[in-house]
């Protein structure tokens, strides 16, 4: 069955079953983690959602489970923009020896102002690029045959790459706007690479959700709130409900066919394609699947974390 960009969750579930699977989501407090939450239980996942806040964790719980209440949830409390909460979670995680089945790097920070993570990394960057890369490499034992790995991205990926030599901003001065599209071209990478080290364990895709209005939108002073809902509206990008928003994350969690497309960026429920002249503000900007670059920030995240991947037969 085909979907767009008005599938919801609901839509792209029908027919689908995931008894026995478990999905582990972060930044599910809210917004679209929440609702793939629900998505993804609706269907007979048990899912561990994960937050900073454990206030808004408990919170989280009551609603799912009063959404789904046949449904298995639990939750951690991580914060992903620091190394010691990851640490400390994934190796609790690793002691229940619980697998796990789909892995969503849902969660994120957007245009925050300058500033600096626990460890020291540029505040988007650090957590949304770093953070998952830490969390992922953790839970590397557990992560099942066959799994899928799923970290959301953004059109956002559009305004710009990755700078290697400066991924932390040490050397330009700090632009919110280009931080946060430089964590998201990283997210995609991270697919990219993923796949090219891992196919023969598990499915990496990447996300982009759409436009959709949630609590990530917290940095944006109003008037730049007001002037980017201007700009997408006269660019003919439409706004999307929460439900449509998560439908490219549940989608990318269980569709069949995209099976042998590892490393893609998706929208829309569906492979994106690249953007065109007439068509500058959807689809994929050249360097998406950058492979060297890819990979060189692959490396690159193992140093600056002080993590490490396990090993695969696919594996340079």
């Amino acid at each position: 069955m085909s979907f767009n960009e008005i599938s919801t969750t609901n839509d792209v579930l029908e027919g689908i079953c995931l008894d026995g699977k478990r999905a582990v989501i972060t930044g599910a407090t809210g917004g679209l983690g929440i609702e793939t939450a629900r998505a993804l239980a609706s269907v007979g996942a048990s899912v561990t959602i994960t937050g900073r806040n454990p206030e808004k964790i408990e919170a989280a719980l009551r609603t799912l489970r009063g959404s789904v209440p046949e449904a298995l949830f639990d939750a951690k409390t991580i914060d992903l923009a620091s190394l010691s909460s990851i640490k400390s979670a994934t190796t609790e995680m690793l002691a229940e020896d619980r697998p796990v089945d789909l892995l969503i790097n849902n969660a994120g920070v957007m245009m925050s102002p300058e500033g600096k993570t626990e460890d020291g990394f540029e505040t988007q960057f650090g957590t949304n690029h770093l953070g998952h890369f830490a969390l992922t490499a953790g839970l590397m034992s557990i992560i099942t045959k066959c799994a899928r790995v799923i970290t959301l991205s953004s059109g956002a990926h559009l305004r710009g790459s990755v700078d290697l030599d400066d991924l932390n901003w040490e050397s330009r001065e700090y632009d919110p706007n280009l931080a946060y599209a430089q964590s998201k071209t990283a997210n995609a990478w991270f697919a990219v690479e993923l796949h090219r080290r891992y196919a023969d364990r598990f499915l990496a895709l990447s996300v982009h959700p759409g436009v959709i209005e949630t609590d990530l939108m917290r940095h944006l002073p109003e008037t730049l709130f007001e002037t980017m809902r201007e700009a997408i509206k006269r660019d003919g990008v439409a706004e999307k409900t929460v439900q449509q928003g998560a439908a490219t994350s549940v989608w990318a969690a269980t569709a069949p066919e995209l099976t042998n497309h590892g490393g893609a960026y998706l929208a829309d429920c569906q492979i994106a394609q690249p953007t065109t002249k007439d068509d500058p503000r959807n689809g994929y900007a050249p360097w998406i699947y950058d492979a060297g670059g890819a990979e060189q920030l692959f490396v690159d995240s193992e140093k600056l974390t002080g993590v490490r991947f396990e090993q695969s037969e696919c594996s340079i």
